[in-house]
């Protein structure tokens, strides 16, 4: 690889995975060769294990290859990162990394620290070098700053936090300001974190695959060079921003053509992707499993089960969200092209872990708001209710899971060990008893089920057929055009 690019340093990113740089990063190194953004990014690794030989030895250069479908063709779109300037322990390198927090130019904090990051440690403690919680670095970091440039109010911080909790960026902001209550900071240091400093929430979408460690011989040959931090992914993005502030002019993003949203409420985009993304998923895939295939690209090219999954989509799901309906149409699109990327194999049992909790939080809303504007059911998500009882139906209950058959082999049903009780307990009484009690477990939906018009009878009644004809029978004589 040719020598890094020198930038002035405007991001310390807390995590040196593959999601933040085949993402942030990524976006990053755009903005920068489209002359929007001019700026570097130090990667800090929060963890005391691991080391960062590898970026060291590259000079924290590598490649991003996204593999999925372009404008309608399979591609593979490689491209090398040069936006990474360095990569510091802030254990074994407490001192330097402690020095970035002095940087004039820096400006962003971007953090991936896995959902249970964004924690408030009371043992934690402020003389500890460094701290051991990801907000307890960021206080000790953020206060250095602040007695640095004596708590001039233009050298605030911008937070970005990409962990995958509701409201990320509120969450690290409570337990920042809990710290620096606890550790008595002052009221200055206080006053500065909530004028000066900015702590947005995030949502992110990209599917990033890794390092692929099967191949990596292959793949360095395709590149023409050895690549020890290579990351995959698919070619699908989005980022959407939510902030009291308006940001958009320190980091333009959008004006590199990158997929970045700025917003005040990033509500609907989550209901968005929770409901069509996640809930397309949830809808289809016990189905799919149970007609005989195994990865979400299969069920794509299993006609039965892709039309089932688009009527679902684009029939019960999309009328009852907010945002225009031509966005939503487009999301979707794009959703059902992701389903279609011949290069990530998504097992479907991978998908079915705690399919009641998903099908409450990605199915329920969507159901209950069809219910509610058309005053029916709507029949594809009843069917996956239906589809969900017939694929934890099973008496044998092994430690931590379930077993259920599937044309006489074995898989594994995993979720709270309360739902794989109550389906030991409850999968060989008839149909109506069985479906009345499932629908009746407000520790399961919030609610009796039982209550809306119609539903008992209907899902007993599509469990029946599946139970007697067979998941691809039953849905061929309720769904096929």
């Amino acid at each position: 690889m040719t020598g890094a690019v020198e930038r002035p340093v405007k991001v310390v990113q807390f995590g040196e995975g593959n999601f933040l740089r085949g993402f942030v990063d990524y976006m990053i190194d755009i903005a920068n060769e489209k002359g929007v953004f001019d700026g570097s990014v130090v990667l800090v690794k929060p963890i005391p294990f691991g080391n960062l030989e590898a970026f060291h030895q590259q000079q924290c250069q590598y490649t991003v290859s996204l593999r999925g479908i372009v404008d309608g063709e399979a591609q593979v779109l490689n491209r090398r990162i040069t936006s990474v300037a360095d990569a510091v322990d802030c254990y074994e390198e407490y001192d330097k990394y402690m020095a970035l927090a002095e940087l004039d130019t820096l400006r962003f904090v971007v953090s991936n620290t896995t959902e249970a990051g964004i924690v408030y440690d009371e043992t934690d403690s402020f003389e500890a070098k460094p701290p051991k919680s990801f907000p307890g670095k960021l206080t000790q970091f953020l206060y250095h700053r602040f007695e640095t440039f004596q708590g001039a109010m233009d050298k605030g911080l911008i937070m970005l936090p990409v962990e995958l909790i509701d409201d990320n960026g509120i969450m690290l902001k409570k337990c920042v300001l809990q710290l620096a209550q606890g550790w008595q900071l002052g009221e200055a240091f206080l006053q500065w974190l909530e004028e000066a400093c900015v702590f947005t929430s995030t949502l992110v979408d990209r599917i990033i695959t890794g390092y692929p460690r099967d191949n990596e011989q292959a793949e360095w040959e395709q590149l023409g060079y050895e690549d020890r931090c290579l990351v995959t992914g698919e070619p699908f993005a989005l980022w959407v921003i939510e902030s009291d502030k308006d940001i958009s002019q320190e980091l333009p993003l959008p004006r590199a053509g990158l997929p970045v949203i700025y917003t005040d409420n990033q509500k609907p985009y989550k209901q968005r992707k929770v409901r069509i993304l996640n809930g397309a998923h949830t809808s289809f895939v016990l189905a799919s499993y149970l007609a005989g295939n195994d990865y979400v690209k299969e069920s794509m090219e299993d006609e039965l089960i892709c039309q089932f999954m688009m009527d679902t989509l684009f029939g019960e799901v999309i009328p009852t969200l907010t945002l225009p309906k031509a966005e939503l149409e487009e999301f979707a699109q794009a959703v059902i092209t992701r389903f279609n990327n011949p290069y990530v194999k998504h097992a479907l049992l991978a998908i079915s872990l705690n399919s009641v909790s998903k099908w409450r939080a990605r199915c329920m809303p969507s159901f209950l708001g069809y219910v509610e504007q058309q005053g029916s059911l709507p029949t594809h998500l009843t069917f996956s209710l239906s589809a969900l009882m017939a694929f934890y139906s099973s008496q044998e209950l092994r430690q931590d899971a379930l077993v259920g058959y599937r044309n006489g082999q074995e898989y594994r049903i995993q979720d709270d060990r309360a739902v794989l009780e109550f389906f030991r307990d409850y999968s060989d009484k008839d149909e109506l008893t069985f479906v009345k009690a499932f629908l009746s477990r407000e520790d399961f939906f919030g609610q009796d089920l039982n209550q809306i018009d119609g539903l008992t009878e209907a899902v007993a009644g599509y469990l029946a057929e599946i139970k007697t004809m067979g998941m691809r029978e039953a849905l061929c004589k309720n769904f096929s055009k």
